[in-house]
């Protein structure tokens, strides 16, 4: 029996909601979207088939903050481990580098936001060059300015590179106060803090009068998953349970944001109640992450972004089949990692 033309169709890619803020949802199929705007906050509401809730809302939006990580000017080869087997990817001989295209890309996205503060949380390059934070620098401060703040991370002082080692930062706008943190040593992939960046943490979460969103590279170790020791991927143990302490102790601290993974994940800590310890997606391959928060009098949204232009989206979907398949998964997230509603203590 013949087949009927229809069951030549390729399958539909399945929908993935990438972005849920209070009032708009994109759902994307690859690299394809579809948009919704001008919905109401905490409602039902169905996009491109897919049931979502909106994000809730409350009182006046005071600010825009937008982050990304990981941006990795100057590679080459995407999804190359020592010891692993598997397919890398790269760019064909002519065309630009891919850490050019998706950074330019998401650069642009952040600039049509107007934001007010725009945070780059580690891993500026790949080999840890000057070069190479020259490169980050034109690119994300030419766009910014004076709204850019940014350390290093693992990339940078794995090979010794001092710029953007500042152990603090501060920066106030309406409505938030914005806590930045070198988590980075020299010579090493994993994270640490020390007595004077906890201290001074401390400090800022007893003088604030608004809420403060603290950033770092590394990401927190997660007891549930990972055994305690001192070789751990993100913060070593003892630094994430003096941070934890630190969180518990200063109700103004409301989360703590970091990249380093190239992954979006949200988790709790011990004895911190609900405040999130976050990991953003990278820039470079897929989805192609970034993030806005909208700083709202007693609520800060987290609304995770995909980047929107038609070459890094194909792009970020060649990268999306990386190690062995399990990429996508892994780097996509929950949607309840990706996109939430803090409420100021």
């Amino acid at each position: 029996m013949a087949n009927h033309p229809d069951d030549l169709l390729p399958e539909p890619m399945p929908a993935e909601v990438m972005t849920v803020a209070d009032d708009e949802v994109i759902v994307f199929r690859g690299a394809t979207s579809v948009r919704a705007t001008e919905l109401r906050p905490d409602t039902d509401v169905t996009v491109d088939g897919v049931e979502v809730h909106t994000l809730p809302r409350r009182g006046e939006l005071l600010a825009r903050v937008v982050t990304a990580n990981d941006v990795h000017f100057g590679e080459v080869l995407c999804g190359h481990i020592d010891g692993a087997d598997w397919e890398t990817y790269s760019v064909e001989p002519g065309q630009p580098p891919y850490p050019e295209t998706m950074n330019a890309a998401v650069v642009a996205d952040m600039a049509a936001w107007e934001p007010d503060a725009v945070v780059v949380k580690g891993d500026v390059t790949s080999n840890g060059t000057d070069d190479e934070v020259d490169r980050f620098l034109e690119v994300y401060g030419g766009a910014f300015g004076d709204r850019l703040t940014w350390v290093r991370g693992n990339h940078e002082s794995y090979h010794h590179n001092q710029r953007g080692a500042w152990p603090t930062q501060e920066v106030t706008l309406p409505g938030v106060t914005l806590a930045v943190l070198d988590t980075s040593r020299d010579g090493r992939i994993n994270g640490d803090l020390d007595a004077e960046q906890l201290d001074w943490l401390d400090e800022l979460g007893q003088r604030a009068d608004r809420p403060v969103m603290v950033f770092g590279h590394h990401p927190v170790w997660n007891p549930a998953e990972e055994a305690r020791h001192d070789s751990t991927f993100g913060l070593v143990p003892d630094a994430t349970e003096a941070l934890a302490e630190t969180f518990a102790r200063r109700p103004r601290l409301l989360g703590y944001f970091a990249g380093h993974t190239h992954r979006n994940k949200r988790i709790g800590l011990p004895g911190v109640g609900d405040v999130p310890f976050v990991e953003v997606g990278t820039v470079k391959d897929f989805p192609g992450s970034w993030a806005e928060y909208r700083i709202h009098d007693g609520m800060v949204l987290q609304v995770h972004r995909r980047v929107t232009d038609p070459v890094a989206l194909e792009w970020s979907e060649r990268t999306r089949g990386m190690f062995a398949g399990t990429y996508s998964g892994y780097a996509r997230g929950r949607r309840s990692d990706r996109c939430f509603a803090m409420v100021a203590r």
